[in-house]
């Protein structure tokens, strides 16, 4: 088989992509199908573009135009990444405009619920800390779902971050003008104590908190105001 020789670009080395792949692979059986939202079949499935993924973040490439040059030149890409039959610049971005929201947080939490039986617990004497915050990530005119203003689309992410062990927990997505407090109660089971910065504190939703058997923790920069006391019985 022949090989490519590019001495401009970085090598690649295979076996670093299977080691991020084979967790994955095991919770495909499992995950939810991906289809078309039109009358032609996708041209990618979601496993097409879950390597797809991690293939673009470890070589770390530029756009998509590139990525999608590597799939057709590259023999690694070619024969391990890419579809079949090849993909091209339209059906590629006909199968990433269908992205699969579901399926990706669907192996999300699976792959945290893996990792959190397996990593170490830190700082067991302050009880389960999650850090709870938005972020808002850039989008493109075209997904017009995410309404920030006018000329301007962004996502916003929900995140619970488990701090015992360093790995995310939870995930939700909203349009760029999506409320942060509301999440708090989806991100945070009974017992557990949420960090967050000022934009949570909201006495009335301490209440239905406190109900649930939950603490919050509101911080900026070195200052806390310990609630837990307030709010866990």
């Amino acid at each position: 088989m022949p090989q490519s020789f590019e001495p401009s670009q970085k090598k690649f080395y295979p076996p670093s992509f299977y080691d991020f792949y084979q967790p994955i692979a095991k919770i495909l059986p499992e995950t939810p199908v991906l289809e078309s939202r039109g009358d032609r079949p996708l041209k990618m499935t979601f496993e097409d573009q879950l390597k797809a993924l991690i293939f673009f973040h470890l070589e770390e490439h530029v756009s998509a135009r590139h990525l999608i040059q590597v799939l057709n030149k590259d023999d690694f890409a070619r024969n391990s990444i890419a579809p079949k039959d090849g993909i091209g610049k339209s059906s590629f971005s006909e199968a990433i405009n269908n992205r699969g929201l579901e399926q990706l947080e669907f192996v999300f939490q699976k792959l945290a619920c893996e990792a959190s039986n397996i990593l170490p617990y830190q700082h067991t004497n302050l009880g389960e800390l999650v850090a709870i915050d938005g972020s808002l990530i850039d989008a493109v005119l075209s997904m017009t779902w995410a309404d920030y203003r006018k000329n301007s689309k962004k996502a916003k992410i929900h995140l619970g971050f488990n701090l015992n062990q360093g790995i995310p927990s939870k995930i939700f997505f909203t349009n760029g003008k999506g409320a942060e407090r509301p999440f708090v109660s989806q991100i945070l089971l009974p017992g557990q104590t949420g960090v967050g910065d000022r934009g949570y504190q909201k006495h009335d939703l301490f209440d239905s908190w406190m109900h649930a058997i939950k603490k919050l923790v509101l911080s900026t920069a070195c200052i806390f105001w310990v609630i837990t006391t307030v709010v866990s019985g």
